[in-house]
C-alpha cells in the first residue's frame, strides 16, 4: 500500500498541476495495490487547492472537499489513522530529525510505516529521514519530477 503526501495527491487530482501526468501514470500502475490518505494529507489538500494563488480562482471549500471525497471513494483507497505521538515519529526517523521543515514529512513517514505502507512523494529530501538505502527502498517512493523545460 502507498500513502500519498499532499504534493502527490494534489498532482494526481489537479489536471493543471505541473506533475499531473507523472502522478496519474504512477496511479494507473500502482493504485490497485492500495493507496491511502490521512488527516494531514486531506487537510493539506483542501488548504492548498483553496489558495487562489494555486488554483487561479476563488473556490469554495465545499467543492474542494467534494473533489477529495470523490477521489477517496476509489475502491482501493484506505484512510490511515494517526494514532501515535511525537516520540514515535522521532524513533521512526533513523536518519535523524534535524529541523522544523521535516516535521510533517516525518509524521507522514511514521504513519506510512505504522500501516505497512510506503510514502509517495516528489520530495527527494524526505529520504534523509531514513538512515539506510534499504529503509528508503522499503518505506519511501520518490516520484521523478519531469525536467524543467529549457
Amino acid at each position: 500500500m502507498f500513502l500519498l503526501d499532499v504534493n502527490a495527491l494534489v498532482a494526481l487530482c489537479w489536471s493543471g498541476h505541473v506533475h499531473h501526468s507523472i502522478a496519474l501514470d504512477w496511479f494507473k500502475t500502482h493504485a490497485r495495490r492500495g493507496w491511502a490518505t490521512c488527516a494531514f494529507t486531506q487537510a493539506a489538500f483542501v488548504r492548498v487547492i483553496l489558495q487562489p494563488a494555486f488554483s487561479g480562482e476563488s473556490l469554495q471549500a465545499g467543492h474542494v472537499v467534494e473533489l477529495l471525497a470523490r477521489t477517496t471513494a476509489h475502491p482501493k483507497h484506505h484512510y490511515l489513522a494517526i494514532d501515535f505521538d511525537m516520540r514515535r515519529v522521532q524513533e521512526t526517523c533513523t536518519g535523524g530529525l534535524l529541523g522544523h521543515r521535516q516535521i510533517t514529512d516525518a509524521w507522514l513517514l511514521a504513519t506510512a510505516m505504522r500501516h505497512a505502507a510506503r510514502l509517495v512523494t516528489f520530495d527527494k529530501g524526505v529520504a534523509s529521514l531514513l538512515a539506510t538505502q534499504a529503509e528508503r527502498a522499503d518505506h519511501l517512493l520518490v516520484l521523478a519530477a519531469s525536467p524543467t523545460p529549457v
